[in-house]
């Protein structure tokens, strides 16, 4: 399949255009490859360097002299660098420092280890920006409902150009795990439950944070995580055990990772999570037999925070000395936080137990990187801080997170056209917690978002209203607990408006890192706020703030208008009054099937089928609950705009797929409504008869296409063997000759097949 793209309106933020595919290519080469003179440098140091100095470049520690209160977000663990940073720095005792701000700061700590320690090997400055350091973007799970890679490149690139202006070097994202299961907490952090969409996310956000060339000012390298299926934890509790099969881990949990590696990725992060048994960060199957020697990875492997250290409450390791044993054979170059490898790899060097050879060989990937970052000839790059006062919440950077806010909104239902609403003549009662809130509009992992900076949901209505008086706003309840007399003042609200805005969902602390619900609902005060209010009788308008699909319940399912609205950033308010207010017709597609009841999790479109499907007829001995369908509320890929779309029969450019040759699905497009909207045509095909049972369908393109009222359009796509092939029995990936069906569709449940043959030869 070419890759998924989608129509830029403009270009990269602040007038860095779009990568062509040509540069794309040649960069990736590039990208691990160092000059003679380079790679002779590195190869001196190592000759130098001692093995704690050695074991100090495979070191990372929390950097506490410059530690916000709001980013300290992991619990306390390691020593207490913050009393010794300066002489670790001297002596070599460490890589660099994360989640610590400021150029200033930075550049100090930087002059200490070029110009005071004995190798004079430059930091690496280190943070987790997922969607945003000051200027917040939308959680990546609400940006990957935007459809649309090229805006998620853009985004990574305006949080690079702030974080590099703020001292960084390096980020910790993005999170590339497909999370198929929505009571697990970092669901919020991913792209959703679908590899394909997954995997061009993957791409888009590393080409994003790392720019033109990994040694520009403004390049950030990036660190896919977690390295591997940590969305696969068993239900869906974080941190838990993973039982998978090897197919199932190479087609859905690996592809995103593979993706990103290709895209030129020179850094990971291994995962807290076992596989069958085997923790990630003591999977040398995985992260050396896998990673380096067939996939060929150059880069660094960094443990999650303590993983390294957590082999002993696993079970693997008896104590500090061999957990840092087992990490560092295993592949894992470098340890966060702990202090295990400056405690214990010299020891298990000259004991003979750790070859000095499996040392060095992690060290020249840390020094590789580094010079691939340009720090050694330039240590001060990206540490000036009159650069920091000119980049930091600028008007460009908001812009693009109004952007992105506002297509990352997803229209579940619209009932008699009720959006958009009129910007005057009717009252507004905005109802609900995160009405005026401010505190979460950010999400979870955005531990430097300025609170004094966001747009509030009352703040970007009352932009838009006329008459200020024609909105009124009323919280109801608190997010978890119930507000005294809350419920009672939002009836009176509702009873003297002409239409509700209801604001409810999750609090912010509700996704995220050990986040895990059993219940993914509304939480019950808010449910009960939603009933009272749902009586008085008025129209009524949900928004919900979410960092994962929710089984939507009673009045809140029963709405006559439902927006997603996810944790949208510094621009919430902003964005969501686009969209309230017809300024912009809603584009964007569920990245997770919503579900009829928690019960169902894990729940993904993609599943594979079985003996007994739904189909028609009686429901008895089918693959199904008792009290729901086996099928989702809102299925992945659904969303509504503002006008509405015809899809024709797509047609074939042959019934017959040659062996090496393509096939070009057509199907042509109609707005039938009254407005401009632009659609998000999704592209699924299923293999009808195989080897081994394969999902119901699969994603395996899709095309944002703009259209004015009236217009047409064909949308195309090209289809090769490799999209259609699969890991059989022995683990070879093959496609196999057959029948296969294939849908152009607005949503991974609707839409008419065409069948089509793959021939032998």
């Amino acid at each position: 399949m070419t890759p998924a793209n989608t129509v830029s309106r403009r270009n990269f933020l602040l007038g860095a255009s779009s990568l062509t595919l040509l540069a794309w290519a040649q960069r990736r080469a590039l990208a691990s490859s160092l000059s003679a003179r380079a790679e002779a440098h590195i190869e001196a140091l190592i000759a130098q360097m001692t093995i704690e100095e050695k074991a100090g470049q495979l070191s990372i520690f929390s950097d506490m002299t410059r530690l916000t209160p709001q980013a300290a977000i992991n619990p306390e663990a390691g020593p207490p660098v913050d009393k010794n940073l300066a002489q670790r720095v001297r002596e070599g005792r460490l890589i660099g420092v994360f989640n610590g701000l400021g150029a200033a700061g930075a550049r100090a700590i930087q002059r200490i280890a070029v110009e005071e320690s004995r190798m004079k090997i430059p930091l690496i400055f280190g943070a987790d920006v997922l969607h945003g350091l000051y200027t917040v973007f939308p959680i990546p799970l609400g940006e990957a409902a935007s459809f649309d890679p090229q805006l998620a490149e853009r985004t990574a690139r305006a949080a690079a150009i702030e974080s590099t202006a703020a001292g960084l070097h390096w980020t910790f994202a993005p999170m590339v795990d497909i999370g198929r299961d929505q009571r697990w907490g970092r669901v919020a952090e991913g792209s959703g439950e679908d590899p394909y969409l997954g995997s061009q996310l993957a791409v888009a956000r590393v080409r994003g944070f790392q720019g033109k060339s990994l040694t520009d000012e403004d390049s950030m390298l990036a660190c896919p995580k977690h390295f591997v299926a940590y969305g696969a934890a068993s239900g869906g509790m974080d941190y838990n055990s993973v039982e998978m099969s090897e197919q199932t881990l190479h087609e859905v949990y690996l592809a995103p990772f593979k993706a990103a590696f290709d895209a030129g990725a020179l850094s990971t992060m291994s995962s807290f999570n076992d596989i069958n048994g085997v923790p990630m960060s003591a999977n040398r199957k995985l992260m050396t037999e896998l990673l380096r020697e067939q996939w060929k990875f150059r880069g660094m492997v960094v443990s999650d925070y303590t993983a390294d250290q957590e082999l002993i409450k696993h079970g693997v390791a008896r104590d500090d000395r061999e957990a840092a044993k087992i990490a560092i054979l295993a592949g894992v170059d470098i340890s966060m936080q702990s202090d295990l490898y400056n405690l214990h790899l010299p020891g298990l060097v000259k004991s003979g137990e750790l070859p000095m050879a499996v040392v060095d060989e992690s060290v020249r990937r840390v020094l590789r990187t580094k010079y691939l970052l340009g720090l050694f000839d330039n240590p001060y790059r990206s540490l000036d801080p009159e650069v920091e006062k000119r980049n930091i919440m600028t008007p460009q950077l908001r812009a693009v997170a109004r952007e992105s806010a506002r297509a990352s909104i997803v229209l579940l239902k619209n009932e008699s056209n009720l959006l958009p609403l009129a910007r005057s003549g009717q009252k507004i009662a905005l109802i609900g917690p995160f009405g005026a809130d401010i505190k979460n509009l950010a999400g979870p992992w955005a531990p430097f978002g300025k609170s004094d900076h966001v747009v509030s949901v009352e703040q970007g209505m009352r932009a838009v209203l006329g008459d200020k008086a024609s909105l009124t706003v009323t919280p109801g309840s608190l997010i978890e607990k119930p507000l005294e007399g809350g419920i009672e003042a939002a009836v009176a609200a509702a009873r003297a408006a002409d239409v509700v805005v209801l604001a409810i969902g999750e609090g912010q602390d509700m996704s995220g890192e050990a986040q895990s619900r059993t219940q993914i609902v509304v939480p019950e005060p808010q449910q009960q706020l939603a009933e009272a209010v749902a009586k008085v009788g008025k129209p009524m308008v949900v928004l919900l703030r979410n960092g994962r699909a929710l089984a939507l319940e009673g009045a809140v399912r029963d709405a006559q208008a439902i927006l997603v609205t996810w944790f949208l950033g510094t621009e919430t308010g902003s964005a969501i009054a686009d969209v309230l207010f017809g300024d912009y017709s809603p584009s964007g597609r569920l990245p997770v099937s919503f579900p009829q009841d928690s019960g169902q999790q894990p729940y993904f479109y993609n599943r594979r089928t079985t003996g007994r499907p739904q189909g028609d007829g009686p429901p008895a001995f089918k693959a199904r609950y008792r009290e729901v369908s086996n099928e989702a509320l809102y299925a992945f890929g659904h969303g509504l705009t503002y006008s509405r779309f015809n899809y024709e029969r797509p047609r074939l450019s042959t019934e017959r797929l040659p062996w090496s040759g393509t096939l070009t699905v057509t199907a042509k497009i109609t707005n039938t409504g009254e407005r401009e909207a632009e659609e998000v045509v999704q592209l699924y095909i299923r293999d009808c008869v195989a080897s081994m049972t394969r999902p119901i369908r699969e994603l395996k393109g899709f095309r944002k296409v703009r259209l004015p009222p009236g217009a047409s359009t064909d949308v195309q796509f090209t289809l090769t063997r490799q999209d259609l092939a699969f890991y059989n029995l022995e683990m070879q990936f093959v496609a196999e000759p057959g029948e296969f069906d294939v849908w152009v569709a607005p949503s991974a449940t609707t839409g008419v097949s065409r069948r089509f043959v793959l021939n032998a030869s």
